[in-house]
């Protein structure tokens, strides 16, 4: 019988042997999202087959978008079932069609802006070295798109700043600087948009969620503990999933940020992406039992 695990109305069956990987395929999973049909995209680190796709049941059904990236960060999905990836090292925003037609990028490739961290890092302590915010992009993480079209994108790992541009793709503005303070970030990892019309951004290796207006104004703090929340996930009754990275966990809150739920343990660092499917059921990118190449765990809903 599979483990189960969550409580209350979110308590889940684990399958982590969901996603059935041909043989001869690379599948090193870095984020995970859902279309509109439930179909779910893993964003994997392969040259071969970046994006992966498998029907609700774990059936491989195809994969796209061979050499077309460098290191694979973040995959998500808009209202209108296009997909957005983000390209942590050429430090771009790509805009597909669920089926990889490519329709937009945002980003000049292979440009860092001036943050003080070096041109030739690209290790995942980058961040420990910034010195100062700086313009788009150094080694991006993650986009997140306003009804009126307007794009939010954190900017983590060499910069600690959230970038604000308008639909048609202009730079409106930044803001943040690293540091442990209110509005400051040490490594913004991830961003949403609420039903509310907050920014929503997970302030990675500060250990929490810092909430803003459209305008970068610093509106609250999440009280509840998080140990690294890399991601959000909210669904259509306002519940946020959250996989702490650093943790090893996975949380469900409000859009206050009480808690509802949380499983895991330590020894299982480096939980990535999360999405929820039309049954909210869960898919969350974690590491195997022997190491850090991570996998796609299913956790349906009880």
């Amino acid at each position: 019988m599979d483990p189960v695990v969550g409580s209350g109305r979110h308590t889940y069956h684990v399958n982590e042997n969901w996603a059935q990987v041909p043989d001869g395929i690379e599948f090193k999973p870095a984020a995970v999202a859902v279309d509109s049909q439930d179909r779910v995209f893993a964003f994997s680190r392969s040259d071969t087959h970046p994006v992966v796709i498998f029907d609700r049941n774990g059936k491989y059904e195809g994969s796209w978008g061979a050499g077309l990236f460098k290191y694979p960060h973040a995959i998500r999905f808009n209202a209108e079932d296009t997909v957005w990836i983000t390209d942590e090292y050429l430090g771009q925003f790509m805009l597909f069609t669920n089926d990889g037609k490519l329709l937009r990028t945002i980003g000049e490739r292979g440009f860092r802006s001036n943050t003080g961290v070096p041109d030739d890092n690209f290790t995942s302590g980058a961040f420990r070295h910034v010195t100062h915010g700086g313009a788009p992009f150094n080694l991006p993480t993650d986009i997140a798109t306003a009804p009126d079209g307007s794009m939010f994108m954190t900017d983590g790992y060499g910069n600690a700043r959230v970038h604000k541009f308008s639909a048609e793709g202009k730079h409106l503005f930044s803001w943040g600087e690293p540091g442990t303070g209110p509005s400051q970030f040490n490594l913004p990892h991830g961003v949403w948009i609420d039903r509310r019309g907050r920014v929503l951004v997970a302030d990675r290796e500060n250990d929490r969620v810092q909430v803003f207006d459209q305008q970068g104004k610093l509106l609250t703090i999440w009280p509840t503990e998080l140990i690294g929340p890399a991601f959000f996930y909210v669904d259509d009754e306002d519940v946020v999933y959250i996989p702490e990275h650093n943790g090893g966990m996975v949380s469900i809150l409000t859009l206050d940020g009480e808690r509802l739920a949380r499983w895991g343990a330590p020894i299982h660092k480096s939980v990535h992406g999360i999405w929820c499917d039309s049954r909210k059921d869960l898919y969350v990118v974690q590491p195997g039992e022997w190491g850090r190449i991570r996998r796609v765990v299913k956790y349906t809903r009880k």
